[in-house]
């Protein structure tokens, strides 16, 4: 699995600041919507849904929030940088400026831990991270995440 079938270039996008989690949940819904054709609402409700049983904010800045819905036939993902890092309620209780949000099929099982896991395993990069806070262009952006790092098979 790479980021690359996950997300397109039109799901990267970045922002100024934003007021509050539910103002950021709206956008990642406008975006998946925009993005891929699904419901904003059933999109939002689902980031929040997952939400109420515990904060995606991961730390170190970083929020995963996610969410499996119904009538969708793939996982797909959105991302957002903040200029202004929002309180997001982390493990860490620090502000939050990278999100990258994942929205999965109900049934898709372990493939969305393998996608969460890619995603995890992304924005711990601290060479990734690092690049993504240096730059505001969306399409920088979407071409760091999905800049291939994995091994070649010999």
């Amino acid at each position: 699995m790479e980021l690359s079938k996950l997300l397109v270039p039109g799901a990267v996008r970045v922002f100024g600041q934003m007021t509050s989690k539910k103002r950021l949940f709206q956008e990642l819904g406008d975006m998946v919507a925009g993005s891929y054709g699904l419901s904003a609402a059933v999109a939002v409700d689902g980031l929040q849904e997952r939400e109420s049983l515990g904060p995606t904010g991961v730390g170190h800045g970083i929020a995963l929030p996610h969410a499996r819905l119904e009538d969708l036939d793939r996982i797909v993902g959105v991302f957002v940088r903040l200029e202004r890092p929002l309180d997001y309620d982390s493990v860490d209780r620090q502000p939050v400026d990278l999100i990258f949000a994942l929205f999965a099929p109900k049934d898709s099982g372990v493939d969305h831990l393998k996608a969460l896991a890619l995603v995890s395993r992304t924005m711990r990069d601290q060479a990734t991270v690092a690049k993504l806070r240096a730059n505001t262009d969306p399409a920088k952006l979407y071409a760091i995440l999905t800049e291939s790092k994995a091994p070649q098979a010999a």
